[in-house]
């Protein structure tokens, strides 16, 4: 949030429950400090890897030891808040990671209130809620709503990624404000991160590692939104003949078919009843390329594509009202 949005991030609440887990996650919980033994930037890249900056390596190191835990169980009790998120933020263009900022701002409680009285999972003070759509009095409060909440900080990240197009001052921009960043900026005499981040409020500046960190925790691997502006585009440049991920099988039993058309990724897997993550395994950059091209050679399995079929004018009429009318959607999953 901006200066006057800015929040200290409530601790996390550690369980010493530990989360089931496969040999890597184990690895992880045993000793974290090993798994990013690859990831330094002088190590030989592996493709698809995004190695992490060696000045972010202490703090992610010591910040997985301490919240490994509580974040490797989020991933399923946040599982449903996670797919309505990375959903809203790819249907508005942006990077579905970004939903990680929901979890260092507010530890995804919708009730969750700062000392300076920021609200919600995106923790919006009142001011730039109300700019970015959100309802705010005494009675009545979106900034608790998941979803609308989620909208809004789409919009905002939208804003904000205008202004620097570099995902980590986004995210210092977020939690301190324009102002601070544009003073670490022209202080500095630079517009990355690494080089600037000692003129940024020591909260920002560890606000962006707990994004990075968290990213790496949940993904195993860091992606777009924790790298800077140049790195990134080395990231877009290697991916962009990248395969959408399927297996054989998944192959096999999928169909496509071209559609023409503003269709709505959340629309879509709403009436098929798909999670959004799987449909964007299927569909990498959906919302993005229809948003440029009006077209997309869609895939999906086989019995899923029997039903688009069926509901195919439906959806796209429901699309079309989403992306031309207000947010008014009711969605009681996310209610607060």
């Amino acid at each position: 949030m901006p200066q006057q949005d800015s929040l200290k991030t409530p601790p996390a609440i550690l369980s010493d429950t530990a989360p089931p887990g496969d040999p890597v996650k184990n690895l992880v919980l045993n000793d974290p400090r090993k798994v990013f033994k690859d990831l330094f930037v002088s190590a030989p890249v592996t493709p698809g890897t995004v190695q992490l900056n060696p000045r972010a390596i202490s703090f992610v190191q010591d910040y997985m030891d301490k919240h490994n835990k509580h974040l490797e169980q989020m991933k399923d009790w946040g599982k449903p808040y996670f797919d309505m998120m990375e959903g809203v933020l790819i249907a508005h263009g942006l990077p579905g990671e970004l939903k990680y900022l929901a979890v260092i701002e507010s530890n995804l409680r919708s009730y969750a209130v700062s000392w300076a009285g920021a609200v919600g999972p995106w923790q919006f003070m009142p001011g730039t809620a109300k700019r970015m759509g959100l309802k705010v009095g005494y009675s009545f409060d979106e900034r608790t709503d998941y979803y609308k909440s989620t909208h809004a900080a789409a919009r905002y990240l939208t804003e904000l990624y205008s202004v620097y197009g570099d995902w980590l001052l986004v995210i210092a921009a977020y939690n301190g404000g324009v102002g601070n960043v544009n003073h670490a900026i022209k202080k500095s005499g630079s517009r990355n991160f690494w080089s600037l981040q000692n003129y940024l409020p020591t909260e920002s500046r560890n606000h962006v590692k707990k994004f990075i960190a968290t990213h790496y925790i949940m993904e195993g691997n860091g992606g777009i939104t924790t790298s800077t502006k140049d790195e990134a585009k080395d990231i877009i440049f290697s991916s962009a003949n990248g395969k959408n991920n399927l297996s054989e099988e998944e192959l096999n039993n999928s169909k496509t078919m071209t559609i023409i058309g503003r269709y709505n990724s959340l629309i879509i897997t709403k009436n098929i009843i798909m999670d959004i993550a799987s449909f964007n395994r299927y569909n990498p950059g959906f919302d993005k390329q229809v948003g440029i091209n009006g077209t997309f050679e869609l895939r999906l399995p086989a019995d899923k594509m029997e039903i688009f079929n069926a509901k195919k004018n439906q959806i796209l009429d429901e699309s079309m009202k989403w992306l031309l009318g207000p947010v008014t959607a009711d969605n009681k999953a996310f209610k607060k």
